[in-house]
């Protein structure tokens, strides 16, 4: 293999099922072109013999590929990030188009999990593909090896396991798995490929049963299961327990069971029985009785619509029953008492939750206690059969199954030296790799100094330093660094060398607050005296879910206008300073950006946005309107692009009509629309088409930077203010009212929804002027800043207000 990057300008996923047809909707949403081939139905059904089709008709031969692309626009959680990237994924089948794969510099096989099937298939696809082809599996389980038998010598070196997590779009983690012939350079490039390309974090596995990520997984459930039956604990207290509160997915152990299929879990179970020796991790692999028999009955999970929950609906509505194993039926979901649960809720921290549940002598401390102790010492067991090291178990359980903390780092969460004190005094065998390291004195598997963070390699007997790597920036690490240079209780400034600092939103949640915006304005005199330019980004979970909404609240309670007003006025006043920094700033949002998040990025000189912003101007929800100069912007995208006038027989020309694009700004605000991804938020006006993606997170600080210095080697300039915007005005406002009048005659919005609605039409239009009328930028930030004010002191915003600020909920009144 050639040194360099690797090109993919075209890719074949083999097998339309699930797992292929979300990898085929990944690919082309990164623009590559996708073949998507399977089998050939065996028979016509009725359909299609109404249809009047044959057995040599494409539409028939072509149907399962087809039906794989035509489920991705309905697939939940979305696997496409735009519809238009359906487009890019041709159907086809096994029989008529192999002959297709010889344009693919790629090609996925992702057909059953059955080593016959696999083999059969590659022997047809090798005789097809030119020299130099990559040929990889999307097998969850079986051995690479085993199936690279299936190949020629010279096909070896470009055939590898590339193991996608379901679903491929939204899951980070990728294991690439290399066979004993593979061609290490093609390992290095492909791993490149999809960390780029794709947004994947990649862990490279040994060609061992599962891997890494599904074998360590499944032991931890089928341990939960053996524990809750030994226990007599409930399923839904086990999903109590091994959710939320041990930093874990909310679906815990038995939703997200439901999620992958009870047939799935049963085979990778006995994938695992039937290629490991040890005795007693056969038995940890058994399959439980009772899951036996739900399969035996057909309660698959989700793709069955029962599993361990199950919808049942009655005269009473629609409502989740739980399956009682002892019974083997379904049964109203029954209370979790375990009050511990709640404690560790407040905590909110993962590290001391797990703490708090491993040592507390009660219900849920005891089953916390027995899986935990268990799935520790099987992992330290595995190191290094399934792993040379524990940093890429760590990783494939967080990056794969969303753990928050990986077995390692759960146990130096626990304490290492005391939790197997205790687990010794319990009778357990500990294995040698950590005795060794106890006995040298190391106290924790992982360890942070001056910044940097390493792990406890067994083979070594020492820490290694975790590698550092220019793409991924780590605001924690720079801190430890003496890297700030401003800070505040709500935000700080972090300098990310090269003359880039990176202004860090640090509230609760990354909410808006005075501090924020205190930050906002020294951030931007920071950098005009000292710096290039400036990111706005973070590592929270969300960028920013805007406003602090209680402080809004309470303002609007006390009647404290004049210092509501004042906030508003500030939040404006920031977002203004943005837009018109001397020096450019660059927005790094992901995943939730709404209201005063959004405001942000809108001022921002650009976006450097995660694949996975969603991003949008809810404020509607809480009954008001965008007031940070959301709603001026909006306006501005709409109708910026206009000229002045269009050619026409009147001498200067014809005014071209504004009112439809007002309409769908109007409309996306109105709606409360939030894009399902970057690109979507670049259709409905939150991005502009020269804003740039990253489709992964880690790289987005990175990518955001590079921006930034991108700008500032063109020669970047600001914006000039505007005071020359023309509006729709009265006219155009009475159109818009049309528009809200019809939604509430349609019964899709409610008469709040209504008022709300011709407040905002009273604002996108320019206020009480003319049609055409011409104002200034900060004319409508005042129209902007009054209405808001004005809602907020009405009966049913505050009602909006109080339901966000103590649920976290929108009441829709």
């Amino acid at each position: 293999m050639r040194q360099g990057k690797l090109a993919i300008r075209k890719a074949a996923v083999l097998g339309a099922g699930v797992m292929g047809s979300k990898i085929a909707a990944l690919l082309a949403g990164v623009d590559i072109p996708t073949y998507l081939l399977d089998i050939v139905p065996r028979e016509l059904d009725q359909r299609d013999i109404k249809k009047g089709l044959t057995r040599e008709a494409p539409e028939f031969r072509n149907k399962l590929a087809r039906a794989g692309i035509d489920g991705l626009a309905v697939a939940s959680p979305l696997a496409l990030f735009s519809p238009a990237d359906a487009k890019l994924i041709t159907a086809g089948n096994f029989e008529d188009h192999l002959g297709w794969l010889a344009d693919a510099d790629w090609v996925i096989e992702a057909v059953a999990e059955d080593l016959r099937i696999k083999t059969d298939l590659l022997k047809k696809v090798e005789k097809v593909i030119k020299p130099g082809t990559i040929l990889s599996t999307n097998t969850s389980g079986l051995s690479i090896e085993k199936i690279a038998e299936a190949l020629s010598k010279d096909a070896r070196p470009y055939f590898l396991g590339t193991h996608f997590f379901n679903p491929p779009r939204h899951m980070k983690l990728l294991e690439i798995i290399p066979g004993k012939s593979t061609d290490q350079r093609l390992v290095s490039a492909i791993a490149a490929f999809c960390e780029r390309r794709l947004g994947k974090s990649v862990v490279f596995a040994k060609d061992t049963p599962n891997f890494i990520a599904n074998r360590i997984g499944a032991y931890a459930l089928l341990v939960g299961m053996a524990t809750m039956v030994e226990g007599g604990y409930t399923i839904e207290e086990v999903d109590a327990i091994t959710g939320i509160p041990m930093g874990r997915p909310k679906s815990a152990s038995f939703r997200t069971a439901d999620m992958v299929g009870l047939d799935v879990l049963a085979k990778v179970a006995q994938n695992v029985r039937d290629n490991v020796q040890d005795a007693s991790e056969k038995d940890a692999f058994a399959i439980p009785p009772f899951l036996s028999k739900m399969i035996e009955t057909g309660l698959l999970g989700d793709k069955a619509q029962k599993g361990f929950y199950k919808k049942m609906t009655d005269l009473g509505g629609t409502k989740i029953y739980a399956f009682d194993y002892v019974s083997g039926e379904h049964v109203p979901q029954r209370k979790v008492d375990l009050p511990v649960l709640d404690e560790v809720k407040r905590l909110g921290d993962p590290a001391a939750s797990l703490q708090r549940l491993a040592y507390s002598d009660d219900r849920a401390g005891r089953f916390v206690w027995k899986t935990l102790k268990k799935t520790l010492l099987y992992c330290a067991a595995k190191v290094p059969e399934i792993s040379d090291n524990i940093l890429a178990i760590d990783q494939a359980m967080r990056w794969g199954f969303n753990w928050e903390l990986g077995p390692f780092e759960t146990w130096d969460a626990i304490g290492v030296r005391k939790s197997v004190e205790r687990m010794q005094g319990e009778g357990e065998k500990i294995p040698r790799n950590v005795e060794e390291m106890l006995a040298a004195g190391r106290e924790r598997f992982y360890r942070q100094r001056d910044g940097k963070k390493a792990y406890y390699d067994f083979t070594r007997k020492a820490y290694v330093d975790i590698e550092e790597r220019p793409e991924i920036i780590l605001l924690p690490s720079l801190r430890e660094r003496q890297k700030v240079v401003r800070s505040n209780p709500g935000a700080s400034l972090v300098d990310l060398g090269d003359g880039i600092v990176c202004l860090e939103f640090r509230t609760t949640n990354n909410t808006i607050d005075d501090d924020v915006i205190r930050m906002i304005h020294e951030s931007l005199a920071e950098v005009e005296a000292n710096f290039e330019g400036m990111v706005i980004g973070n590592h929270g979970v969300n960028f920013s879910p805007g406003a602090d909404v209680k402080k809004i609240y309470g303002l609007a309670v006390n009647r404290d206008w004049k210092t509501l007003e004042q906030v508003v006025k500030a939040f404006q006043d920031a977002c203004m300073a943005i837009k018109y920094s001397r020096k450019p700033v660059v927005a790094a949002p992901h995943r939730m950006t709404l209201g005063g998040g959004c405001e942000v990025c809108l001022a921002a000189s650009r976006v450097r946005a995660f694949a996975e912003a969603y991003m949008g101007l809810v404020e509607m929800g809480v009954g008001l309107i965008p007031g940070g100069g959301g709603t001026k912007e909006m306006l501005l995208r709409a109708t910026e692009w206009f000229p002045a006038s269009t050619p026409s027989a009147t001498p200067g020309g014809g005014r071209p009509d504004l009112i439809p694009y007002v309409a769908r700004a109007f409309e996306t605000i109105a709606t409360g629309k939030v894009s399902t991804s970057a690109r979507e938020a670049q259709t409905l006006g939150f991005m502009r088409t020269c804003d740039w993606i990253t489709m992964n997170l880690d790289h987005l600080l990175h990518d955001a930077k590079q921006t930034v210095l991108c700008l500032v080697k063109e020669g970047y300039i600001p914006p000039r203010p505007r005071d020359d915007i023309r509006v729709i005005g009265r006219s155009g406002r009475a159109f818009l009212d049309l528009m809200v009048y019809l939604m509430r005659e349609a019964g899709y919005i409610t008469d709040t929804d209504a008022h709300l609605a011709k407040r905002l039409a009273y604002v996108v239009s320019g206020g009480d002027v003319d049609l055409n009328a011409l104002v200034t930028e900060q004319y409508l930030l005042d129209v902007e800043r009054e209405v808001f004010v004005s809602l907020a002191g009405e009966e049913k915003t505050q009602a909006r207000l109080k339901s966000m600020a103590e649920t976290g909920r929108m009441l829709h009144n």
